[in-house]
């Protein structure tokens, strides 16, 4: 059975990316990992402290991508059935596959919180 494998990032949700962007990078040292859009209206800015194996997720909280903890596992569609199977509510109808992204999928834990399942590659 996969399981997970890593604590790949936490989101932060955030009212402007680029003010959250300076913050992050110029106040508090992070280093600039991802800005880019990933689908329409859905710009992914993500930075990482130095030396941390985990990167933030500067996020808009009503934007196309997940608020989210996002998880790395070893194989995605196998995680997908086992979290389905088990009751949990799963914001995907499959695992979404995108080109230059990791098969993934969204659901939530039993508080309602975010969580994403990202395949390892």
């Amino acid at each position: 059975m996969t399981k997970t494998t890593k604590l790949i990032s936490v989101s932060i949700p955030v009212a402007d990316q680029d003010a959250a962007l300076r913050f992050y990078t110029e106040v508090l040292g992070c280093e600039l990992e991802v800005d880019q859009e990933i689908m329409p209206g859905g710009r992914l800015v993500q930075v990482r402290p130095p030396g941390s194996p985990v990167s933030l997720a500067l996020l808009l909280p009503d934007g196309p991508i997940p608020v989210a903890v996002r998880l790395g596992t070893g194989d995605a569609d196998e995680a997908f059935v086992r979290v389905a199977r088990a009751g949990v509510r799963v914001h995907n109808e499959e695992v979404l596959r995108w080109p230059g992204v990791p098969p993934m999928f969204s659901f939530e834990d039993v508080d309602g919180n975010g969580l994403v399942y990202l395949q390892d590659e």
